[in-house]
């Protein structure tokens, strides 16, 4: 009787769990269906844009929307942003812009995408204010364009230049007795100096120090420009300390004033002929975005696919580039006889070697069918640049962080930490000498060293001769040029590693232009995921981030996603850049 009444009582469990999951998917999926209708925009609309908001390349699919609040719409892409500014920009509906600018959560080739569209709204003659209370450098590059920059009184303008700052693990390890075996061609390859060096080498000291300097030259060229300043002065300012304050801030120009939120809103409620007891009519990207068509009509279609992380072998998902998946989408659009040409938007440091080769093939087999356009984001560098060194045409922006031609691989002898840490030891039968060489229990035999280096040196040897063969270029040239060094979009020009400086929107107009078509549609991939995937998706990732940070902390959790990918490409041929890439 008690084993009934256990099974019982389970089963009802069981089967109340399950009735709630059910009625909240079915209320969700009824509420979608109700809130599918367009969004009203009334008059004297202000479109907000929150830097602080990182803009991936697609647009991301809001399943678990705040239904009612604004964040009940999908977050629109870096590219639905440039459309979006470009349409509000002929919208007599929407009178400005209003720019947060505390933070810039976004790279520097889509910082670049956004402020060259804010740059054309401004050209319709509509206003675009910007506010922080501290405003941070690479907020400044994009607000800067604005009609008028204010900041909060106690507040300020970060302005100190530019810093990378890398963590080595050398000293770590070693007291750890974990022996990293490290095998790379390309003296620039730094990706695996934090496991094998105490401090920068001179070579990766030069190449981020060029680098950093460029990034650093076009603050000042760009905030010289649009605030009419003088380069001299603003580059005193940062060796001066002299932006302490936001009444230096002010002094130096950088601000037209120093306001408080409310009186940042009284301004523009002024400039739009509202009174001050009445609302602003704010409205979210992600709303407007909801709210009108900005996508172009047209008979004949390109394919714009979206490829954005790490490069790896198999599927893969939404922030993974899969060999299997990427190569079905580009097959796909070869196929496809109403798709006349394909532009491919990369935004990958890089990954698996094999993934890239792959990824390559299928883009020199679509070439020969139809236009195939790449188009660089923030970074397109190493597998990222390998894939793509084929392509009838590459575009970046002067900020991209592209190149990176080198390769690496790497494992971990973990023998004596097991044994003198933990106590633990291993023994093998096998049929062959080199069976286990991937195992991380034992160190490598000097053969098996020379066999992995023979490895990672062969493929280096492809990588340089496709980009050779796809570049036009000589293998010695693109030797000259490689051994793992990093170049932003302008130097990549004037070096033959892309062939024009713009954006996505110039590399479709090239796609079009040489598919012969005016009138056309874009098909945009990889297609958005069903309502229930979308759902069941975006819980899964949202409850796991969360209860990682919540456990871990911010640093804490950057740590264990860094440590994550280290594990992923261990014993596997890597094409890409350092696994920590952040400016400061």
């Amino acid at each position: 009787m008690l084993s009934f009444l256990r099974s019982f009582l389970a089963s009802m469990l069981a089967l109340i769990v399950f009735s709630i999951v059910a009625i909240l998917i079915i209320g969700v999926f009824i509420s979608g269906i109700f809130s599918s209708k367009r969004p009203e925009i009334d008059a004297k609309a202000v479109i907000v844009l929150d830097l602080n908001q990182s803009f991936h390349e697609q647009m991301q699919t809001n399943a678990l929307a705040d239904l009612g609040s604004e964040d009940q719409y999908d977050k629109p892409g870096v590219y639905d942003v440039v459309r979006i500014l470009h349409y509000a920009k002929r919208d007599s509906s929407v009178k400005g812009i209003y720019i947060k600018c505390i933070n810039n959560a976004n790279g520097f080739a889509t910082s670049e995408e956004i402020r060259n569209a804010l740059i054309d709204f401004r050209q319709s003659g509509k206003f675009i204010y910007a506010y922080g209370d501290i405003i941070s450098q690479k907020a400044y590059y994009v607000a800067n364009v604005a009609d008028k920059i204010y900041c909060n009184p106690k507040g300020g303008v970060d302005w100190k230049g530019f810093a990378i700052e890398e963590m080595f693990l050398k000293g770590t390890l070693q007291k750890l007795e974990i022996e990293p075996q490290i095998f790379y061609a390309g003296k620039f390859k730094s990706a695996t100096e934090p496991l094998r060096e105490e401090k920068m080498t001179d070579a990766n000291r030069l190449q981020l120090s060029e680098l950093l300097g460029q990034f650093y030259n076009m603050l000042l060229y760009k905030t010289a420009a649009a605030r009419d300043i003088d380069t001299a002065t603003l580059r005193h300012c940062v060796n001066d300390h002299s932006i302490q304050y936001a009444n230096d801030a002010l002094k130096y120009r950088l601000v037209d004033g120093l306001k408080y939120d409310d009186e940042v809103k009284d301004k523009i409620k002024s400039k739009l002929g509202i009174d001050r007891s009445k609302n602003i009519n704010f409205v979210s990207l992600a709303k407007y975005a909801a709210a009108v068509n900005y996508k172009q009509n047209g008979n004949n279609r390109i394919a714009l696919i979206y490829a954005q992380g790490d490069i790896i072998d198999g599927k893969g998902d939404q922030d993974l580039i899969g060999s299997d998946s990427y190569r079905s989408l580009i097959r796909n659009a070869r196929l496809d006889k109403d798709i006349k040409a394909v532009v491919i938007r990369i935004n990958s440091g890089g990954g698996s070697s094999l993934a890239s080769e792959n990824l390559w093939r299928e883009i020199a087999i679509t070439r020969k069918e139809k236009p195939v356009i790449l188009s660089f984001g923030d970074v397109a560098a190493s597998g990222g640049y390998y894939l793509s060194c084929n392509a009838d045409s590459i575009f970046a922006q002067p900020n991209t962080i592209t190149g990176s031609i080198g390769v690496f691989s790497v494992l971990v002898n973990m023998q004596q930490f097991l044994k003198n840490k933990l106590g633990v030891t291993f023994d093998v039968v096998k049929t062959a000498p080199d069976a286990d060489e991937l195992s991380s229990t034992k160190p490598l035999t000097e053969m098996q060293k020379k066999y992995f280096q023979n490895s990672v040196d062969s493929i280096y040897l492809d990588f340089k001769t496709r980009v050779a063969n796809g570049r036009g270029k000589s293998v010695e040239y693109i030797d000259s040029i490689a051994q793992g060094r990093v170049w932003i979009g302008e130097e990549a020009l004037k070096l033959g590693l892309v062939d024009r400086l713009g954006g996505l929107q110039d590399a479709i107009d090239c796609a079009a232009r040489m598919a012969k078509v005016s009138d056309y549609r874009l098909k945009e991939y990889p297609e958005p995921k069903s309502f229930l995937e979308a759902l069941l998706g975006s819980y899964k990732n949202s409850t796991s981030i969360k209860a990682i940070k919540d456990e871990l902390g911010e640093d804490g959790y950057k740590t264990f996603t860094a440590t994550k990918r280290l594990k992923s490409f261990i014993g596997i041929p890597q094409t890409r850049l350092p696994f920590d890439f952040s400016i400061e």
